[in-house]
């Protein structure tokens, strides 16, 4: 797969919001490419399986592309962690590097990066890093978002608890910690969530579920 090819289906994750299409003009411009350039890709890149392309509408990613889109992030915020912690480079810096080394990253090699650093979780940035058993949405690739901000049906993984040492040790206690999997069942009236934590089924105050 082509650099061009990666960038556009990493500025497609990272865009789109939800099953909304990404407009070819706001891809363009996050390419730097021309607008005609960027609707030949999306319609090479449909029948090719990597993105749907709906005219006037813009794109979005196939389970596939998507994929390869995670992939693709994965190998970036790695080499960002490395390039931070192990080399101590600034972060913005080591940021285009990575940008970069994602395209030259084999997956063997991503793999033992990532067993190198002991499988971190978020870049940097606090980016989360996307893994292959991560659930498949476009949102994780994302920067995280409070559970208080999930829509009901919407499922997502825990990438980080930002809360005091006594409410994050309540949340782990009811199973939601780095890398569990959430689903929001219900949001009540006073904004209290109903969740799904790994198969159980937790009430949470809002004031807490801004935490997770």
């Amino acid at each position: 797969m082509s650099e061009s090819v990666e960038m556009y289906l990493l500025r497609i994750a990272l865009l789109q919001n939800e099953d909304q299409p990404v407009p070819i003009p706001a891809l363009a411009h996050e390419l730097a490419i021309s607008p005609v350039s960027a609707n030949e890709m999306g319609r090479k890149l449909t029948d090719k399986g990597l993105v749907r392309y709906e005219p006037y509408k813009g794109v979005t990613l196939t389970l596939e592309g998507e994929a390869q889109a995670r992939q693709i992030l994965h190998r970036r915020r790695l080499w960002e962690v490395f390039l931070v912690e192990k080399l101590g480079l600034e972060a913005d810096e080591a940021e285009d590097m990575a940008c970069r080394f994602e395209h030259v990253t084999p997956e063997r090699l991503a793999g033992q990066l990532a067993a190198y650093l002991d499988y971190p979780s978020v870049s940097p940035q606090n980016e989360p890093i996307p893994y292959q058993s991560d659930i498949s949405t476009p949102q994780s690739l994302r920067s995280p978002r409070s559970l208080a901000l999930l829509s009901v049906g919407e499922a997502s993984q825990v990438v980080e608890v930002a809360a005091d040492e006594t409410t994050t040790a309540f949340l782990k206690r009811q199973g939601i910690e780095t890398g569990s999997s959430v689903t929001v069942l219900a949001i009540t009236g006073d904004g209290s969530l109903l969740l799904d934590v790994s198969g159980q089924r937790l009430s949470l105050a809002q004031a807490i579920a801004d935490a997770g």
